[in-house]
């Protein structure tokens, strides 16, 4: 029997015995330390030659990066070490010795490239494992949500016959000699699993096969999608922000040491849990973006050019420190260890000036496209950061004109408007849901089925839901990869799946 290192706190002071994998080495004359890694967290295990005799201390120096070994050893606590604790070993247990790791190096060091291409190794980074943790503990809190508020979890088909959203952005395959399509949503389904047990949801792959290599989009991911009868738009909105409120909030009382290993920024999550969620009408929106309406004092257009201004003097401050420390270790004056860490700090500072440069392009870009929204648009990237960044918190976008959404949303009568809603995630993250109330007017449907290209024949088992017993019914959907990105603060959402299906992207 071992211990997990998750399970340490309960074995401090005793002898234990650790499984895992090296994740680290550091090397003297007389002592081994090896950063080890089983799954459920780090931690130091030192071998001492003094402790384990000269024979055996050679052969843990033959230890390599992702060698796997046991070490038997007192547990102590130290807060200095990862993890917090140390394992001073006694004897060890080698397992298999790897070969020369092509991963050893950091993350920032390696290119994208060739992490996609080994993505079967980079999960096994810290920065990865603590990613794939949030995820976890992100799905649980969303089965745990629902379940608390007597929602049945029921599965929609992934094959389906029709496009749920009149779009052509499907991946068509054979059914039994007759074309069906890879589902991109499960929500037509749910309408009817909702008919049946009142509160449902569905929680499953979708995929879409739009040519679109973005930090934003998968051709695989997961779908959480809850259907509730006898809801209005309003009520959907009230959940939506409960759901997230709660999902984030577990997150945070459950993954300190992950969020810490991702260096996120927990007061950005605190103030979604704390603070009410900005309710915006799309008519209102267009005129926040165009700096014509302000925000409690804030005008969005100003709000940009100051943080304009700010990376222009950021961009001096940490260009001017790069140049200090590059002339430090030119001296030859530092230590060792000065002069490493030097080199570090100069390639983090390198990999923030990459950052504040492309805001340097993009935000007179972002400027330029909101002073020109025109009403009836779609928002794009740019305008959900600009409108988010005036709010500094999630923020719902509600009563869009219908011309640019979803022909089964509830059309507000006597407007060009639909009741539905989008939620825009802060810190440039953008939509992470949408949702509205139901259309339950079948004539409406009808109509907007012809417009949308749809076959009346191929949707009749969906009009029979406003033949029978129809009320009024809302759902929503989000995108379970784009809640982790934003979650963990992720320039790409290609590291919120364990192997990510995209746009030229089908290996490993």
């Amino acid at each position: 029997m071992h211990q997990y290192i998750s399970e340490f706190s309960a074995h401090v002071g005793k002898t234990i015995t650790a499984k895992g994998w090296i994740y680290n080495i550091r090397k003297s004359k007389t002592n081994l330390f090896f950063e080890l890694r089983d799954g459920s967290g780090f931690c130091q295990v030192v071998v001492s030659a003094e402790k384990v005799g000269e024979a055996a201390f050679a052969q843990a120096e033959q230890l390599t990066i992702e060698s796997a070994a046991a070490f038997v050893g007192t547990l102590i606590a130290d807060e200095r070490q990862k993890g917090g604790f140390e394992i001073q070993a006694d004897s060890f247990e080698i397992y298999q010795i790897a070969e020369n790791y092509p991963l050893a190096q950091r993350e920032k060091d390696l290119g994208i490239s060739f992490l996609q291409d080994k993505r079967h190794l980079w999960l096994r980074k810290e920065r990865q494992w603590a990613i794939m943790r949030v995820r976890n503990q992100i799905i649980m809190g969303i089965h745990d949500f629902f379940q608390a508020k007597g929602f049945v979890q029921m599965d929609a088909p992934l094959f389906t016959g029709n496009s749920c959203e009149g779009t052509t952005d499907l991946f068509e395959t054979d059914f039994f000699g007759k074309p069906a399509y890879l589902s991109q949503s499960g929500q037509l389904y749910g309408e009817a699993m909702a008919m049946a047990q009142g509160k449902i949801y569905t929680f499953g792959p979708t995929f879409r096969s739009e040519k679109s290599d973005t930090p934003r989009h998968l051709a695989e991911f997961w779908m959480i999608e809850p259907e509730m009868a006898f809801y209005e738009n309003e009520d959907n909105m009230e959940l939506m922000e409960q759901f997230i409120k709660s999902v984030i909030g577990r997150v945070l009382e459950r993954c300190q040491t992950e969020l810490k290993a991702l260096e996120r920024d927990l007061s950005k999550l605190e103030t979604v849990v704390n603070r009410p969620f900005a309710k915006v009408l799309y008519t209102d929106a267009v005129k926040i973006l165009r700096g014509e309406l302000e925000v409690e004092g804030k005008n969005a257009l100003k709000i940009q050019q100051a943080d304009l201004e700010n990376i222009q003097r950021l961009i001096q401050e940490k260009t001017a420190e790069i140049a200090t420390r590059e002339a430090a270790v030119k001296s030859g004056t530092l230590k060792k260890g000065e002069k490493a860490f030097y080199e570090g700090k100069i390639i983090s500072l390198q990999g923030e000036l990459v950052d504040l440069n492309e805001k340097l392009q993009n935000i007179p870009k972002w400027i330029e496209s909101a002073k020109n929204f025109q009403y009836g648009e779609d928002l794009g990237s740019s305008d959900e950061t600009v409108l988010t960044r005036t709010f500094d918190a999630p923020v719902m976008v509600y009563n869009w004109p219908a011309s640019v959404k979803s022909f089964y949303m509830k059309e507000l009568k006597g407007t060009d408007l639909v009741k539905n809603v989008d939620l825009l995630a802060p810190e440039g993250y953008g939509e992470i849901i949408g949702g509205s109330e139901r259309e339950t007017d079948i004539n409406v449907l009808l109509r907007k089925m012809k417009e949308h290209n749809l076959t009346e024949a191929e949707l009749e088992w969906y009009l029979d839901l406003r033949r029978f017993g129809s009320v009024p019914h809302s759902g929503f959907g989000l995108g379970l990869e784009r809640l982790v990105r934003w979650t963990c603060n992720l320039p790409h959402v290609r590291e919120t799946i364990p192997f990510p299906r995209r746009y030229g992207r089908l290996f490993p």
